[in-house]
């Protein structure tokens, strides 16, 4: 054996069940023996969950109770499924089916298409957007590249909440939602997508989980197929599910509640793509006999910065709100989180980069070092910053900002304006620099004003505004500078930045940013107007935008800088003012409102016994442990008497006599063997333990539903010192 074996790369497999769960918090040590559902693990930022679930996987292939080939783990990223697969083999629980929605939805439609529908399944499309181009030509409906992906993102917002297109319009004046365009428009492109991909024999993603959940609905044979196949289910980011999801989960389970969900309803920033946190929120609801785990040991985070987040959902409302997490850190003390205020936002990005360039100088990583924004359009002041500064830097989640679509087309209409700029009457009456750049740009989209509301639009809008604002800030520090300057200076930008991609600084939006971590994060542009956004207006906007920051609060593991600037360029009005996330909790703050009450407690909620609904609801086996040493038990035999054989029995002598009289009666004048009424082990077993109700006398192995119920008043009167019957026992 290799000394590799023993590196982190490749951990040693646990010789035993009792084995995985070593290392596990109390919380988790819950989760991962609590082998059937319903369970909801509630699980705050850096507490570990996947640790929880995985193990809890684990443990229940190795203690014999749950069949690999029998589970179905479900999250929402293949990167998230493919690293549950690789802890679950490092486990000792290979071949556990972790999947996402769409994948294990895909793998069952494409298996039974043939039987269901019959002949071969449609072509399954990756990108829909020219397929919504080519409706919006059919409607003979203009279309940009902007209003494309705009109107692509509300069909599928549509299709996950279930909604046709004759329902569009009302749907989205029930929900609140601002369409980028007239709803009665979205409705007729959505049709007519629609009719596109039917012309055309082809699906997209979101039919895949429509098509599976018809097959599930409609053939009940198919159904019970898949659940025969599989029949413990566990959920992984659940405050995302959406209802067109959690309508495939039911199908999947159909009567039964084998299920374990986890997810934190303070993470909840993705309700404009379906997602809901209503399903995690009325899980107790839905299943009165639920076992609830709340995992609060954050450790992740140094005590400064689980304050700092603590102290952001303090100050939220809402029903995500009445179910937040009070974090415990368990990490050593680490330095409080810096606040910095600065004149304007070059000043901003100079200032982190500069502090970024001192860390790096003094040993950190440049990929444990991240800057997180509200939008994608803010990369381009840090981009320039950074690389002023010498420092590598990586995007996430977004193109490089002179690599945007919007941009490369700004650049080619402003090169054309500054060669042939004198025979365009745009420029006529535009003298200086930055009115000839908007005059040129706002051929390209560029208006005075913001459009309303969020998506494509906005964010092409705000890439463009940068440009005109590039311009304004180029015209000060150049006075008399032209158009042909300014291009060259957009090209010595953009070649200064086509270095080839290396591991450095992360650059990400706080949206692609969840599930991430860094040693030192720079939360910034946190004012009001960037945090919570402008175009945020109702209660449930805002609160979402809170949950926003408290996710890029989370990500830091030790330092997290945040700041704000009072204007957006080199001497103008500085009347910005910090986010009010941060009242009351930055220096020299006043709180403007508060909670009373902290978040929830860690620890172990049980469910109601017997409650599922309104069906009763049937005993689930566990892995047996050893009474008296705690060992995990596999032996049959062990598991009756629930110890080992090794370890001393405290067995009441005088009750298993009177239990097996009482047996060799039910015997004869039932006309079986005695051990059809319960095995000698079960009632040693029944001896030792001394039950005092039916639910301590059906944990006992043999003592079966329909034990219960015939013979179980009495063996409990028995146990009690009584003879069947009430007569007390004088003896």
């Amino acid at each position: 054996m290799t000394a590799a074996t023993h590196s982190t790369l490749f951990p040693q497999v646990p010789d035993s069940a009792d084995a995985v769960l070593d290392g596990l918090d109390p919380e988790q040590r819950e989760v991962a023996t609590a082998l059937h559902g319903p369970v909801c693990v509630l699980a705050g930022a850096g507490t570990g969950k996947t640790r929880a679930i995985t193990h809890r996987i684990a443990y229940g292939v190795r203690a014999g109770v749950l069949h690999p080939s029998s589970v179905l783990a479900v999250t929402f990223t293949n990167r998230a499924a493919g690293e549950m697969r690789g802890r679950l083999r490092q486990l000792g629980a290979a071949g556990v089916q972790a999947r996402t929605f769409h994948s294990a939805a895909l793998r069952q439609l494409q298996y039974f298409w043939p039987k269901a529908i019959g002949g071969s399944m449609p072509r399954l499309v990756d990108r829909k957007i020219q397929l919504v181009a080519d409706a919006a030509a059919a409607c003979r409906i203009r279309l940009d590249r902007g209003e494309l992906r705009d109107v692509t993102a509300e069909i599928e917002w549509s299709k996950v909440t279930q909604t046709v297109p004759a329902d569009y319009a009302p749907a989205v004046a029930k929900s609140g939602r601002e369409a980028p365009r007239d709803p009665a428009e979205i409705a007729q492109l959505y049709a007519a997508y629609e009719d596109v991909k039917r012309d055309r024999s082809v699906i997209d993603f979101e039919d895949v989980l429509l098509l599976t959940v018809a097959v599930l609905q409609d053939r009940h044979d198919i159904a019970e197929q898949v659940r025969s196949q599989y029949q413990h289910f566990v959920v992984d980011e659940y405050q995302d599910v959406s209802p067109l999801q959690q309508r495939l989960l039911e199908l999947w389970l159909g009567e039964r509640d084998s299920l374990c969900v986890v997810g934190d309803a303070s993470q909840t920033i993705y309700s404009f793509t379906g997602a809901t946190p209503d399903h995690l929120l009325d899980f107790r609801t839905r299943h009165p006999g639920a076992t609830v785990v709340k995992l609060v040991r954050d450790y992740r985070s140094t005590p400064q910065v689980v304050h700092l987040a603590n102290g952001l959902l303090a100050q939220a409302s809402g029903r995500a709100a009445d179910h937040r997490l009070e974090l415990v850190s368990q990490r050593a003390p680490g330095p409080e989180p810096a606040y910095t205020e600065y004149t304007d936002e070059p000043a901003e990005a100079e200032g982190a980069a500069r502090r970024i360039r001192e860390l790096v100088d003094a040993g950190v990583p440049a990929a444990e070092i991240a800057i997180l924004f509200r939008t994608n359009a803010q990369s381009e002041t840090y981009e320039q910053a950074l690389a002023d500064a010498g420092v590598p830097y990586q995007l996430r989640g977004a193109e490089r900002f002179f690599d945007r679509p919007e941009v490369r087309k700004a650049g080619v209409a402003l090169r054309g304006a500054a060669r042939f700029g004198g025979n365009d009457s745009l420029l006529d009456d535009v003298v200086d620099l930055p009115s000839q750049v908007r005059a040129v740009l706002s051929g390209e989209g560029w208006t005075p004003q913001p459009p309303a509301g969020s998506g494509a639009v906005r964010e092409r809008w705000e890439s463009l505004a940068a440009l005109v604002n590039l311009a304004q800030d180029f015209a000060a520090a150049k006075p008399g500078a032209t158009l042909a300057d300014l291009v060259a200076e957009l090209d010595e930008r953009a070649n200064a930045q086509h270095a080839p991609t290396v591991q450095g600084v992360t650059l990400a939006s706080l949206h692609s940013a969840k599930g991430l971590e860094w040693d030192v994060v720079f939360l910034v542009g946190v004012a009001e107007g960037m945090m919570p956004i402008t175009y945020a207006k109702t209660d449930e906007q805002i609160e979402e935008e809170r949950r926003l920051l408290y996710v890029g609060v989370t990500r830091a593991r030790e330092h997290l800088q945040v700041s704000w600037s009072l204007s957006r360029s080199p001497g103008g009005r500085p009347n910005r003012r910090p986010s009010r996330f941060l009242d009351g909790l930055r220096p020299g703050s006043t709180a403007t409102k508060g909670r009373t009450t902290g978040g929830a407690a860690g620890g172990i909620e049980r469910g109601i016994p017997g409650t599922r609904g309104s069906a009763p609801r049937r005993v689930q086996r566990t892995p047996a442990r050893c009474r008296v040493c705690g060992r995990t038990l596999t032996d049959a035999g062990e598991m009756k008497l629930m110890r080992c054989d090794g370890c001393p029995s405290d067995m009441n002598e005088g009750l298993y006599e009177r239990l097996r009289e009482w047996r060799a009666d039910q015997a004869r004048s039932s006309g079986q063997p005695a051990f059809c009424v319960f095995t000698d082990r079960t009632l040693v077993a029944i001896a030792e333990t001394a039950p005092d109700d039916e639910h301590e006398l059906a944990r006992i192995p043999g003592v079966g539903m329909r034990k219960l119920t015939r013979y179980g008043a009495d063996v409990l009167a028995i146990c009690a010192g009584q003879y069947p019957g009430g007569d007390t026992d004088q003896d």
